[in-house]
This record gives structure tokens, sequence and C-alpha cells, in this order.
């Protein structure tokens, strides 16, 4: 089984490439590069055996997507590639909504034209909002957005769900992550993000190895245990095994299939600075700063029903996703060597 892997060279899709090799799919990464590193490809070849065949190019560039896939018997698609901060969003909300919202279309459509009607689509628990009540499931509210990126997700999910509503024999799945950590436990791969990280982990493993000098926890009185932001972390090892087994499960079956793939727990952002210390064996320093816009206080998983019809759950634990974290960063100190 052949599967287009878009942002496959980036921090999700790369660990989800490993475990399709891994699982007998044969991925083809198109990736733009904004974001990732050609030095991927030799780290998946070396866990796995196998390099993937790799295309540089944008998903928002339709003659491109046409030869792709006019050139392989393509399957299904794992549709991850996109910008993600939401700090950036805020400042930048016209490249968010061309790049995730634009691309997820001018894909879709490629789709179509070549007769690939499965998609696995990377979306976000930002859909969700500030949620009432946690924790939260797929029948719970979206849209009430906080940010561009959210809403970026939430404008993809509706059109993607209005187009399987016009043509019922797609198959199209919704994953809704909540907040990817980790990395692969030989170290070899992990989250290499390009300038100041946006995401907690990367920035504490580098306050970690010295590359820089504190954490900003930006807010410390929201209405949580110790108020900071509380999260459900999931090991990214986990999360690359929950697209298998979408793929496997549901996707030769025509559907709008929506899963949360999240731990169903809570972790605080200073609950991952202890359990990152641990990890490290030094005390990890940090700030206290402001709420940043767009955030909300707490945000965790039901992931009932992806045990249920997928058979899958999140196994590793945030000792393990900081350890794979700090082996990760010590042995590549500066992230992937540069092309």
């Amino acid at each position: 089984m052949k599967v287009l892997v878009t942002g496959g060279m980036g921090y999700i899709g790369s660990h989800t490439c490993v475990r399709l090799i891994e699982s007998g799919i044969e991925p083809i990464i198109i990736d733009n590069l904004s974001n990732a590193k050609v030095e991927v490809l030799s780290r998946i070849e070396a866990l796995t055996g196998q390099q993937p065949l790799f295309y540089q190019g944008d998903v928002r560039d339709e003659v491109f997507l046409d030869s792709v896939f006019a050139n392989h018997n393509i399957q299904a698609v794992i549709h991850f590639a996109g910008l993600k901060a939401v700090g950036e969003s805020v400042a930048k909300p016209l490249e968010y909504y061309d790049n995730n919202v634009n691309g997820s279309f001018v894909l879709a459509r490629c789709m179509r034209k070549a007769g690939v009607k499965s998609l696995v689509f990377s979306s976000s628990a930002t859909v969700y909002g500030d949620p009432d009540t946690v924790p939260i499931t797929e029948a719970s509210p979206t849209g009430a957005t906080t940010n561009p990126y959210g809403r970026s997700k939430y404008m993809v999910e509706q059109g993607l769900s209005d187009l399987f509503f016009a043509e019922g024999d797609w198959s199209i799945t919704l994953l809704r992550y909540f907040n990817p950590v980790g990395a692969h436990p030989s170290g070899t791969m992990g989250e290499d993000p390009q300038g100041i990280p946006n995401n907690l982990m990367p920035f504490i493993a580098q306050v970690a190895i010295g590359r820089r000098e504190y954490l900003s926890v930006f807010g410390h009185d929201y209405p949580t245990p110790d108020g900071t932001g509380v999260r459900d972390y999931i090991h990214v090892m986990d999360l690359a095994e929950g697209h298998i087994a979408a793929l496997k499960t549901v996707g030769e079956q025509s559907g709008l299939h929506i899963y949360n793939l999240g731990t169903g727990k809570g972790s605080s952002v200073l609950d991952m600075v202890e359990a990152f210390s641990a990890a490290c064996g030094q005390p990890v320093r940090y700030e206290l700063c402001p709420r940043r816009p767009g955030d909300i206080a707490e945000c965790w998983a039901s992931t009932a029903k992806a045990e249920r019809e997928l058979g899958w759950q999140a196994t590793r634990s945030v000792a393990e996703m900081t350890a794979d974290t700090w082996h990760w960063q010590s042995k590549n100190p500066q992230g992937y060597s540069p092309e």
C-alpha cells in the first residue's frame, strides 16, 4: 500500500513514516521544508532500513501535486502539512489561512482528480475552543476557536465534512490531536523547530541543553491546581500509531470519521517542567509571565471512542515523554544537522 504523506519530514509526519514502514506501508513524502530538514530522510532509513521517496514541494502547488499522483499508485493520503503555532497565527493570520486552509483544499481537489478518496487529516483539539467541560469528547461543541490556527483547522474540518456530504464515497478521518511531545526512543529523531520554539517541550529541552536561558511560563493565574495551563500531552509515537490504526480500520470505509488522539489525562506546565527536570537530572529554569493571547486554561481528551472503534490507546507515560525528549536533545544539541 502506498500512502502520500504531506509534511512527512516534519515532527509528527516523520515519526508516522517510521511506523508506516514498520507496518509494511510505503510512504511517499512531500514537504516544502519550511519547518523541516532533509537530514530526516537518512534518520528514517537508519531506523527502518528504507528511505522513503521524497518530493520537495508545496501542497498549494496543484501542478506539482497532480504530477505526484500521476506518477504513483497512491491509495490514501495522510495530510500533516500546515503551520501550527498558536502565537504565530495571531500575528500572521493570512499566512495560516493560506497555508492550512487553501493548501488542504488544493490537496483534496487533486485527490479527487486522481481518484484517491481516502484522507486522514491532521486536525487539532483547538477546534473545541475553550471547553465548558473536560474531558472533551468528539461530540463536544466545535467552532468557538480562540486563535487563527484553531480557526484554520476548524475551517478545513468543515470543508472536508461538506465534501463528504456532497460525495459520499470518500473516507475522511479527522484526527484531533491534543499536545504531541516526546521523540523516537532511539534518540535519533525528535522535534527540531526552526528559530524560537512555539511549543512547550522543545523549549524546555533547549533550556536544559543550554541553548536558551530560561522557559517563559505564560499564565500562572489560571483556575488550575498550580495556576498554569493544563494540557493532555501525548507521546509522538503513540500519536503515530493512532494514524496507522485509523488508516487500517476506517481508511477503506466510506464515511466521516472523527477521533480524539490524547491520553485522557491533564498535566500542567509546571508538572512537565518537574518531570523534565527529573529526566535530565537538573532543574529547568523558568520565569512566570502573563498569559498569551488565544491560550485557554485546561484541555484534555476523552479517548473512549478511539479505544472502542480503532482499538488504539496511548500507552506511554509523561516520564517516557520527557526521557525520550531529553535523549533526543542530548544526542542532538542543535537538532538535525544542517543541509
